[in-house]
């Protein structure tokens, strides 16, 4: 059983707390018993799993005090696990362009989202969160094991290019494959540039009285939905 905080595995998963180590090492850490199942599922092989002294989840058995002090879940926290990152080429038939989506949160969910209802990659560009962080993984929901990921710029994506506006846009539209859906962060939305790369823009109408703005990875569920259901059809 593993008893100092000095063991080199230990020391490894707080390496990988640091995106520059996840990026240099191609590795993640998946914190909790869901995620570890997820990759298991996915019929992925970890490449270390340290589990609570005498919680028969195997792996390497860890002091649970120590195992805690190394999780973002903190105590009574069961299992860790580390992966190797999974990283595909932009792709479609129906691909989903990230830009300047900085909150992790929103790029777990939008890597779920994508996963849930279409078949292609998700590509990050300039600005984007770490998929691979501990708040996008927990986010994703296991999905960032299935889920083709990919980085590039705009210039990357298949067209035709949807660029997803807060206003100004026409509805969306059910429509064929293969399409790029382009979403940038929530504040800046996406830069004219990026704008300028794609053949439709559209926007989600809202109620009158109602909020002012829906969270990127609600519109992309709208839009995606919409894709997805004219290629059912």
């Amino acid at each position: 059983m593993i008893t100092s905080k000095d063991n080199e595995k230990l020391k490894l998963v707080r390496r990988l707390r640091e995106r520059k180590h996840r990026r240099r090492e191609g590795l993640l850490v998946a914190d909790g018993e869901d995620l570890l199942e997820a990759g298991l599922s996915a019929g992925r092989e970890p490449e270390l799993v340290l589990s609570a002294a005498g919680s028969g989840l195997g792996g390497d058995e860890v002091a649970p005090e120590l195992l805690g002090s190394i999780s973002t879940l903190g105590s009574g926290t069961r299992v860790i696990s580390v992966w190797r990152q999974l990283w595909s080429g932009p792709r479609g038939p129906v691909c989903v362009y990230l830009h300047g989506v900085g909150d992790p949160g929103n790029v777990g969910a939008l890597i779920r989202t994508a996963d849930a209802l279409v078949d292609g990659a998700v590509v990050l560009g300039p600005g984007c969160a770490d998929p691979f962080s501990p708040k996008a993984m927990r986010a994703s929901m296991g999905s960032a094991f299935t889920q083709p990921l990919a980085l590039g710029g705009i210039e990357s994506t298949p067209r035709p290019r949807i660029a997803m506006l807060a206003h100004g846009g026409d509805e969306p539209a059910p429509g064929g494959e293969p399409v790029t859906l382009c979403l940038g962060a929530e504040r800046d939305g996406l830069p004219e540039d990026v704008v300028a790369a794609c053949e439709e823009r559209w926007t989600i109408p809202l109620r009158a009285g109602g909020a002012e703005s829906l969270n990127v990875a609600a519109a992309a569920a709208i839009a995606l939905g919409r894709i997805s259901s004219a290629a059912a059809e």
